[in-house]
């Protein structure tokens, strides 16, 4: 996805996660994340449009879940996603993330 597509800026990050698609369960490490979605760095494939499910491990040990859809692939680097179907709870923990993040960097 190149910059300009983008809506919202992306910070760079080093997260474990883990995600489920439909080619099964695969590790992961989130290397950049906005409040629209994030790459996944992982050996795993999964297709343009697919649906995912994923964690993703946050500094202080918690885990968070959410949903992306692949957006684009770099195989057999990693794809990105766009995050759909987030509850409240879950945007409202994703917001408050990325607010630490930008008091760090």
């Amino acid at each position: 996805m190149s910059d300009d597509r983008r809506r919202e800026n992306r910070l760079d990050v080093c997260l474990d996660a883990t995600w489920d698609g439909e080619s099964g369960n695969y590790t992961a490490r989130v290397t950049d994340l906005s409040e629209g979605g994030c790459y996944l760095d992982t050996m795993g494939e999964a297709q343009s449009g697919e649906i995912v499910s994923f964690k993703l491990q946050l500094p202080g040990g918690d885990w968070l879940a959410l949903t992306g859809e692949v957006a684009h692939q770099s195989p057999p680097m990693g794809f990105g996603l766009r995050f759909v179907d987030l509850t409240d709870e879950q945007t409202e923990k994703l917001h408050s993330f990325i607010a630490q993040l930008h008091e760090i960097q």
